[in-house]
This record gives C-alpha cells, sequence and structure tokens, in this order.
C-alpha cells in the first residue's frame, strides 16, 4: 500500500529540518556557544534558516494534510508538495549563504506564502483541483 501523499512530504521535510539543526548544532559546538549566537553572523543566520522553516513548514504541511483529505487530486497533491520542499530548500540555501538579499532566499520565502495562501483560499472556497 503506497504512502499517503502527505506523509511523504511531511517525511522529507522533517530530514529537511534536522539536517538544519544539525547545521545549528554542530555550529554550536564549533563555536563554543552554548546559547543564542554568540553574536557570530553565520550562527545568527543558521539560527534564522532553522527558525525560518520550523515558522512555515508546519501550515505548508497541516495544509497539505487538508487537502488530501478534501479529495484534491493526487497531482494537485503531489505539486504542492514538491513546490513546497523546493521553496523551502531555495530559502535555507539562499539565507544560509548571506544574510541580505538573494534570488534564492527571495524565491523560496515568496513561493511558500503563495503555497500556503492558496491552499488556504481553495480549502475556504471549497475549490477542487
Amino acid at each position: 500500500m503506497p504512502l499517503p501523499i502527505t506523509t511523504f512530504y511531511a517525511s522529507l521535510l522533517a530530514l529537511l529540518y534536522i539536517g538544519l539543526s544539525n547545521a545549528v548544532a554542530l555550529t554550536r559546538i564549533r563555536l563554543r556557544v552554548g546559547i543564542g549566537d554568540g553574536e557570530n553572523r553565520l550562527l545568527a543566520r543558521l539560527i534564522r534558516v532553522h527558525g525560518n522553516f520550523a515558522e512555515y513548514v508546519p501550515f505548508g504541511v497541516i495544509l497539505l494534510l487538508l487537502l488530501e483529505s478534501n479529495g484534491y487530486s493526487s497531482h494537485a497533491l503531489h505539486g504542492y508538495g514538491v513546490a513546497l520542499v523546493a521553496a523551502r530548500i531555495s530559502h535555507a540555501v539562499g539565507l544560509g549563504r548571506r544574510a541580505g538579499a538573494s534570488v534564492p532566499r527571495f524565491l523560496g520565502i515568496t513561493a511558500t506564502f503563495v503555497l500556503i495562501g492558496v491552499a488556504a483560499c481553495l480549502l475556504l472556497l471549497g475549490i477542487k483541483l
């Protein structure tokens, strides 16, 4: 029996979250910073990449689950899931490289906002894809 679509994408995103968590933890160990960012720019960025992921991904996954439970097509669900994973990777790469504006960071957060917004509107309006 195949995995439910939400289960697949939630699992991928959970693995990404672990990777981001490890990046913060290993940098803390290397820099000997137990709490906060120790005024280190790299650690501050990694903490924000991790935090931003933790702030937005749960909404994305919950909405994916709601779309799936409301009978949306597997094509629409996979499109949403792939786009959410790609958006979060793009954001992490962009912000992980530098604190300022970057194309990957902009595309990642913009895509995340669009995905969450569109999914919420589809569910509110009862529009099925």
